[in-house]
């Protein structure tokens, strides 16, 4: 026979177990009991309800859904990479979905306009300049109709799509970023700074471009001893995270040229990492344990001796691709040949990472694109879109979070990264940081007309605001002035005479036509 107290010890150890708590949430059940027992049930009572606080924990993101679109609204008839890269072959902002396909004598991906879904013809223009198969592209955060592109030609390419999307197939690159010495597998744009684009190689070297003058200002090359597997910029883009097939990860000073802080096997397995910056300066993985078991772990930079939290998760073995919401603090996990997208939200209070839930579908994804925040329907509490790709079509799939009332949910959609840079290309290399401009999304997103991107002889873009222009030319010394105006005058002259001989070649053409022509017309009489 059982007392009083051992009858409570059983009936709390066997709740917790039967809820999940762990060994040291049962002993709090049960250590905390008086001998007397008139107080043990108030005493258990309230020690349980203190555990089932633990457990079922308060978060306005519990109770997110997914959901997958309708066929007619997936875009049909793609054929997807089948290149073995683990890169998210998708790229997606608020005007064009991205897809890098086969392609036969190079590389190329397709940009469709959101709104064309449905079966893309097999004749449908592609972007494809590449001589070999696309790895990466990445929307430029600061202009919608800006991508870049890396290839196992080993360049880099940055192109300007049309403001209603491809007529014809894209074959010409504003600017041809060649530095690369093995293909290119990342490409990262600045979150902050116009014309920034990081490139890492399989050279083991990370360059840092200033895309307006095509230059390579940044070259790292020493710092890695084998393949990067990806890189992360932070919030303000002052420091990169990289993960590596040496297992560990790297936070840089891209600047400075040096290791802030470097954690030696972060994850001991030997499959592919993933090391992404959050908001708050920390930096979240995803690896493999000795065993081959999938994890996801939190790092502090500052101290990176032992991990602030690190879950196993399952025995799969895609790579698990990590896609962060700093606004929500919400991080994606997408497996590469996975059915399924888990999400966890982060904060402050142990276990630091807590499991909301998981959307599964029945088909494995080839890759994932995420949607920017600014392209998602905030009338409907949308505070996700992924765009899925499968072996032969791209379906969105929609993530909200339940809500009774039709009012903007202004705890769902703080103020978020708008398309604005915060600094130019100068200023950042020259030392300056800069947080994203925020934006409401109170009445939705309406996206503004983009700058055009004009290549003047060494590919300059012409996207400075015409403010700083304005001071460039009263900083600009008068003899700079003159030499400019005797440049472009002599350019001017060069292109008349071009003109001049085209228009003489014409006429020339025109009267051998008129004699050839009467030939014709006598020897027919």
């Amino acid at each position: 026979m059982y007392g009083p107290r051992s009858q409570l010890e059983r009936s709390g150890n066997s709740w917790a177990e039967e809820h999940g708590c762990s060994t040291a949430c049962q002993q709090s059940v049960t250590s905390t009991q008086p001998h007397a027992p008139g107080l043990e049930r108030a005493s258990f009572a309230h020690t349980l309800e203190d555990t089932m606080r633990r457990v079922v924990r308060q978060s306005k993101f519990r109770h997110v859904f997914g959901q997958a679109v309708k066929n007619d609204q997936c875009y049909d008839d793609i054929r997807v990479s089948r290149v073995t890269w683990d890169s998210s072959f998708c790229a997606v902002n608020p005007r064009f979905v991205a897809i890098i396909i086969e392609a036969s004598g190079g590389g190329a991906f397709l940009v469709l306009p959101l709104h064309k879904t449905g079966r893309i013809d097999k004749s449908y223009p592609t972007v494809c300049g590449h001589t070999g198969p696309v790895l990466d592209i990445d929307w430029c955060p600061h202009n919608d109709q800006v991508i870049a592109s890396g290839s196992e030609d080993c360049t880099v390419m940055v192109w300007q799509i049309p403001e209603s999307g491809l007529t014809l197939s894209l074959t010409e690159p504003v600017v041809i970023l060649e530095g690369h010495s093995k293909r290119v597998g990342i490409v990262a744009w600045h979150p902050t700074a116009r014309n920034v684009l990081l490139s890492a190689g399989c050279d083991n070297a990370i360059i840092i471009w200033n895309v307006g003058t095509g230059e390579a200002l940044i070259n790292l090359d020493d710092m890695h001893s084998d393949m990067i597997y990806n890189v992360s910029w932070n919030r303000n883009g002052s420091l990169i995270c990289t993960a590596s097939k040496d297992k560990k990860v790297r936070v840089i000073d891209p600047r400075k040229q040096e290791i802030v802080a470097e954690k030696e096997k972060a994850h001991e397995g030997a499959r592919p990492m993933r090391a992404i910056f959050l908001a708050d300066g920390n930096v979240f993985t995803t690896g493999f344990s000795r065993m081959s078991e999938r994890q996801l772990a939190l790092w502090n930079p500052k101290n990176m001796q032992e991990p602030i939290a690190l879950h196993e998760m399952d025995t799969s073995n895609g790579v698990l691709l990590p896609f962060y919401d700093p606004d929500t603090s919400i991080i994606y996990l997408c497996g590469k040949g996975d059915s399924s997208i888990r999400y966890f939200e982060i904060t402050d209070e142990s276990p630091y990472v807590h499991y909301l839930n998981t959307f599964s579908s029945k088909e494995p994804q080839r890759g994932m694109g995420y949607m920017p925040k600014r392209g998602l329907d905030v009338n409907k509490c949308e505070i996700a879109r992924f765009f899925k790709l499968h072996e032969r079509k791209c379906e969105p799939i929609i993530m909200t979070v339940p809500r009774k009332s039709d009012l903007f949910q202004d705890d769902l959609y703080p103020d978020t990264a708008g398309p604005e840079a915060a600094l130019e290309a100068e200023e950042w290399f020259e030392g300056k940081n800069a947080d994203p401009i925020l934006i409401s999304l109170k009445h939705g997103y309406i996206p503004g007309k983009n700058r055009d991107l004009k290549v003047v002889k060494k590919n300059i873009l012409d996207s400075k605001p015409t403010a700083n222009k304005k001071c460039d030319l009263i900083n600009v010394p008068k003899k700079t002035a003159d030499t400019t105006s005797v440049q472009s005058e002599a350019k001017l002259d060069e292109i008349l005479k071009e003109i001049k001989s085209i228009k003489d070649t014409i006429c020339n053409q025109d009267e051998r036509i008129s004699k050839l022509e009467q030939q014709m017309a006598k020897i027919a009489a």
